[in-house]
Parts: structure tokens; sequence; C-alpha cells
């Protein structure tokens, strides 16, 4: 079970880098556009951190944090909601880029500060 949980930290790892990237790549475009991999990726992060959790117990010894679990994923959660709301729209707005790149920094920044 440990190399199943190790296998999907590294895919949450690369889904959350892949998230950063394609929104990074927006930062000189007017107007923005939300690619569509933005909102693959974040939710195989979504899956691949469910599967961690459920096997968190399995491949550690000390006990969960539940309670940065539940912040990590309001944050992944809100930025799959705007972007489920703006993957149709011809153009993103730069307030809503530039939202889901904060929340995108700051669920990084939990990640290795927490």
């Amino acid at each position: 079970m440990t190399i199943v949980y190790h296998i999907a930290f590294g895919i949450h790892l690369l889904c959350v880098i892949a998230i950063l990237a394609l929104l990074l790549l927006q930062i000189n475009k007017n107007p923005k556009k939300l690619n569509g991999g933005v909102l693959h990726a974040a939710l195989t992060a979504l899956i691949a951190a469910v599967v961690m959790i459920g096997l968190w117990s399995h491949a550690h010894s000390e006990a969960a944090n539940h309670t940065k679990f539940g912040v990590k994923f309001l944050v992944l959660a809100v930025i799959l909601v705007l972007g489920y709301k703006n993957v149709k729209k011809d153009e993103l707005k730069s307030s809503v880029w530039a939202a889901m790149l904060g929340l995108t920094i700051t669920n990084i920044v939990i990640a290795y500060a927490w």
C-alpha cells in the first residue's frame, strides 16, 4: 500500500505543477483563455489526494492532520469551481486568473509550510 500512496503522491505533485504551469503560461496573453488542462489537472490532483488520505495510515506512523487536508481540499474545490464556470468563456477575466493562480500558490505553501 505504501507504493500506491507514493504513486498517488507523485501524480498529485505533477498535477499541481501542471495547474501552476498552465496558469503561468497565460501571464502575457491578452485576452487570457483558460486551458482545459487546468481542470483535468485539478480533478486528477483531487482524486490523487483522496487516495493519499485513504492510504495515510498505511504509509505514515503519525496521525493525519485532517484540518490541513480539509483546507487544501477547499482551496482545490474553489479552483475547480472557478475553472468550470469559466472554461467555456472566450475570455478569462484577469481577476479570475489571478484568483486561481493565488489559490494554487496558497495550496503549495500550505502543503510545505503547515
